[in-house]
């Protein structure tokens, strides 16, 4: 199994299922973590498989190796995942050879992502392979595939802006507030709600506002505290809200309550004021946006911004996938030389016994060590082999170059 001719790009697969055709149930049957993970690797080993890794996010659960068969690697992820082999299937795509190459590619590049330009997706695939690799499942062949990946992921992102813009509703409220506020980091802001987009939304805030003067409010006030003491912030109780509304410049609020916690009277007569709702439904009271010391973005105006950038992304599309034709040039020549290894290496093997015969060993120059010239040869000869792919008669020139080699 563990061959040259087996480890062919022909038998290179990709098996796996994305929100594209699955929903968040389905897709969570076959998501896979650590144990499950070592188990499909410790089961491919007792079949003889031995270059694989698995990439199991929210949005995708797919495996990646070298197999006799795409159901081969289906039946080891499904054996250790709540979903079936059958279920999987009516889901799956398969994709074999230069396909499965270049959907990796395409996975790296966040241009399978569900959002488009997705860069978490690199450290995903950085995770899953170095999981595989601690197990001794990547070979030169997965190595040399994943390198030439994070290659032109890395170019993607920094030639093109595929990963430019909003990312999240939680981002773009901050990049809302930094293109419309002057001087963002010496206004009073207010955060209410600290769950999953709150969380976000004021790390968000620290980050690129560069600003600690950020106060939270929570219904559960140690989560608050929590959050608070992480990022070095301030926190008060809800009872304090109509205090800390009054002194606030901008407040996002995530609260997601069944009734606006943002009421008229908090805000009417207490000075300008931004208000971003990042909640559905509305915790802005209807009478309080109306006010003209008041301005409130809803996440319907938030989503333009995110439709604007997805337009932005859009057209980057082109320019990435020229990059990825261009990495992926280099590793098909990669993958064509790779046939040639055996015979370079016969090739080593036969001329370093060339150079201990007498015979041959006084036509060495002595100004170069033998490792050099004998790399000199091999590096010619493959050369050579990519232009004319002609093997067995660049074995021979080779032999007979090093014979004649002159002082």
């Amino acid at each position: 199994m563990n061959t040259q001719h087996f480890k062919n790009i022909s038998n290179f697969f990709v098996a796996g299922i994305n929100y594209k055709k699955s929903d968040a149930a389905v897709r969570g049957k076959f998501a896979i973590n650590n144990e499950q993970y070592a188990n499909v690797l410790e089961d491919a080993a007792a079949q003889g498989l031995d270059e694989i890794f698995i990439l199991s996010t929210c949005n995708r659960t797919e495996i990646y190796g070298f197999a006799h068969c795409s159901h081969q690697l289906v039946e080891l992820l499904c054996s250790q995942t709540a979903g079936d082999a059958e279920t999987f299937k009516q889901s799956a795509y398969i994709k074999n050879g230069i396909e499965a190459v270049e959907h990796a590619f395409s996975v790296g590049a966040g241009l399978d992502s569900q959002i488009l330009g997705d860069y978490e997706i690199v450290g995903q695939l950085k995770t899953a392979v170095k999981f595989a690799k601690e197990q001794g499942f990547v070979g030169a062949f997965t190595e040399r595939l994943i390198n030439c990946v994070l290659q032109s992921s890395k170019l993607i992102k920094n030639s093109t802006s595929l990963s430019g813009g909003t990312v999240s509703v939680s981002f773009a409220a901050v990049q809302y507030i930094m293109n419309r506020v002057i001087d963002p980091s010496s206004k009073n802001i207010l955060l209410l709600g600290v769950g999953k987009i709150g969380r976000n939304t004021c790390k968000n805030l620290v980050d690129y506002l560069g600003t600690k003067n950020i106060t939270l409010i929570n219904r559960s006030v140690d989560k608050a505290a929590t959050l608070a003491g992480e990022l070095n912030l301030r926190h008060a109780s809800l009872d304090s809200l109509e205090e800390e509304v009054a002194k606030a410049d901008i407040i996002l609020v995530a609260t997601n309550s069944a009734e606006p916690v943002i009421l008229k009277e908090q805000v009417e007569g207490k000075g300008e004021k931004l208000i971003i709702d990042l909640s559905v439904p509305a915790n802005v009271e209807e009478a309080a946006q109306h006010l003209s010391n008041v301005q409130v973005i809803n996440v319907d105006a938030l989503s333009k911004i995110k439709d604007e950038t997805l337009k932005m992304r859009l057209a980057e599309v082109p320019k990435a996938k020229g990059i990825i034709s261009e990495l992926m040039a280099e590793f098909e020549d990669w993958c064509e030389m790779r046939k040639h290894v055996p015979m370079l290496k016969e090739l080593k093997v036969k001329l370093k016994e060339l150079y201990a015969h007498p015979q041959y060993v006084q036509t060495i120059t002595s100004a170069k060590t033998i490792d050099v010239h004998i790399q000199r040869v091999l590096n010619d000869t493959a050369g050579k082999i990519k232009v004319q792919n002609q093997k067995g008669c660049q074995y021979l020139a080779a032999l007979n170059e090093f014979i004649n080699a002159k002082n």
